[in-house]
């Protein structure tokens, strides 16, 4: 197992939702936690940062100057070990219209800003948080030295209708875990993908009547799953040096249909 007392770890999308709680998880392990997050993230995320006893950096995933910066913020907190990236966005479009027109289709540049932030996103920090990783001292006689947690979804797997750009990006980063995870096995650092369900996170803007809907979709418990219950899984992921390689569904059994 790796201990976190006193290592730094990376939450992206870390003033909120699942990667806020994954903050808190991992400070409660004794890491010092970069939470990084938009700009717009500024004051929410300053306050969880000094809760938590960690720092906050604007960091936009897709811009590598800014994520070199919350790295290297991350080593002055101490070797750091872990990384988890919970920043995503979604968009609702169909593939074409139903005009029949060439203009009614899905918006191309929409499709490529959420690829390129979930999934281009996801690997930029991946590979420089992977770099830092590398520099430090092994911590076990098997040569670990930390690990990466991406962050997919279940339409990775059933995609719902108008789900063709969120689903390409979370398939991909399906797609890329075990690539990761023998890229990285030289270095000691191990990848794996969380792929959640239907989770109680701010992105639903409070629409009780789409919580509802989603928690018919569950199979047991019949609810939405709690923040806490990833950030549970997440610290599993980093800590168990056994993991590997894994995409693993956490949706309490559900299915998704198409609408």
């Amino acid at each position: 197992m790796i201990e976190l007392q006193d290592t730094s770890a990376i939450v992206t999308g870390g003033a909120s939702g699942l990667g806020e709680a994954t903050v808190r998880a991992l400070a409660a392990q004794g890491a010092r936690v970069v939470v990084a997050d938009l700009g717009h993230q500024t004051e929410r995320g300053e306050a969880l940062a000094k809760e938590v006893g960690g720092l906050f950096a604007v960091a936009d995933v897709t811009d590598t100057e800014q994520v070199i910066a919350a790295v290297e913020a991350a080593k002055e907190l101490g070797p750091l070990r872990s990384v988890v990236n919970s920043a995503g966005i979604g968009w609702a479009s169909r593939t074409i219209g139903r005009d029949g027109t060439y203009e009614s289709a899905h918006d191309l540049d929409a499709f490529k800003k959420v690829v390129e932030i979930n999934l281009v996103g996801s690997f930029n920090v991946t590979r420089l948080a992977a770099t830092a990783i590398s520099q430090t001292d092994p911590v076990d006689e098997d040569g670990s030295r930390g690990a990466v947690v991406n962050t997919a979804s279940v339409a990775a797997y059933e995609g719902q209708i108008g789900q063709a750009s969120y689903t390409a990006s979370k398939a991909g980063l399906v797609g890329l875990t075990l690539v990761l995870a023998r890229d990285l096995a030289a270095v000691g650092i191990r990848a794996n993908t969380i792929v959640p369900g239907f989770f109680d996170t701010p992105i639903y803007g409070g629409n009780q009547e789409m919580k509802d809907n989603l928690t018919k979709q569950t199979l047991f418990p019949k609810r939405m799953g709690l923040p806490s219950e990833y950030a549970s899984l997440a610290v599993e992921l980093i800590r168990n040096t056994y993991i590997n390689g894994e995409s693993i569904r956490i949706d309490s059994g559900s299915r998704m249909q198409p609408k």
